[in-house]
Formats: C-alpha cells, structure tokens, sequence
C-alpha cells in the first residue's frame, strides 16, 4: 500500500437524489441534481464542543467535558454553467426541506486515477447559494457556491469508494 500524500487538485463529487427521505412516487417527480465538476470544496470537518468543569476542592486541574457534536457545512464552488442543478436543489429546500435531503460523497483520487480516500455525507441541505461576483475589468470565470448543512460525515472505505465511481471516471 503507497503511503504517499494524496494530491488534492483530483476529485469527484457526487450528489444522490433525495430518494431516500421520499415516497417513490415524490421521489420520481425530483429532477437530477448536480451534474457537473467543481473547482474547490471546503468545510470537510467536525467539531466536540466541550465545557469546563470545576470540582470543587481540586485546583490543580479542570475538567473538560464534552457537549456535543456538530458538523462544519461542505462548501462546493465551481463556474457558473446554463445547468440550473444547484439552483434547483436550493429553490426545493425552500419549499420541503424533507424533500430536499441529498447524501453525497467527496473523492479524492490517487495520482493513477483510483480512490484514494473518500468522505460521504449524510442527509444533505442545501443552505447557502451565493452567485458569482461580476467584475467589468477582470477577464475570470464566474463562480457560483452551494453550502450543505448536513447530519453526519463518514469516512469510506476504498474498496466502497471505488464502487461509487462513474466507470466513465476510473482509471484517468
């Protein structure tokens, strides 16, 4: 097994349909979502919040004692592109957001192309879109970001991983 630091400029993310949280007959009237590359990601993390306890008749110490957990938002950005997926999962959490749950995964690829680590998340929103900053004076690529509240981050396996790939994909 190479124990080489995997490069991060090569990955993949995919978005499930919410399927899962729906009636079959709902779920059939959802559109796809998210088809497409981005650019960056961000927010792959989580976090014990912990509150200090003093006993009485110790002074040499604290107690830390934890509260309880939460998970940082997945950032996704990526150019803005006449697909309207992000947009449409965004507008569905408005109105339902039982509807509008997505589990998704994050992979990283190894230099050959293969999995090398991957996170998938958990019951997905869709909180925060922000559209692209248009400059006049600058000749850049418009940039549009979604951020996923979501409910539990694992890590997966690369043999899992490797299933979760499009066939399109392994090998590169």
């Amino acid at each position: 097994m190479n124990q080489d630091p995997l490069p991060k400029y090569r990955f993949l993310v995919t978005l499930d349909l919410g399927d899962a949280y729906l009636p079959p007959a709902q779920a059939q009237l959802l559109p796809l979502v998210a088809a497409g590359a981005f650019q960056e990601v961000a927010g792959l993390g989580a976090q014990l919040e912990v509150t200090s306890y003093s006993e009485g008749g110790r002074n040499d110490s604290v107690h830390q004692l934890p509260l309880r957990h939460s998970w940082n938002r997945i950032t996704l950005k990526r150019g803005v592109v006449r697909d309207f997926g992000l947009w449409a999962w965004y507008q569905a959490g408005l109105a339902d957001s039982l509807g509008a749950r997505r589990d998704g995964a994050v992979i990283l690829l190894a230099p050959d192309g293969t999995p090398g680590a991957a996170w998938a998340f958990h019951g997905g929103l869709a909180a925060k879109w922000s559209g692209p900053d248009l400059h006049a004076e600058q000749n850049a690529v418009a940039i549009e970001s979604l951020e996923i509240a979501h409910e539990g981050l694992t890590r997966v396996e690369q043999d899992i991983a490797a299933n979760v790939l499009p066939p399109q994909s392994q090998g590169r």
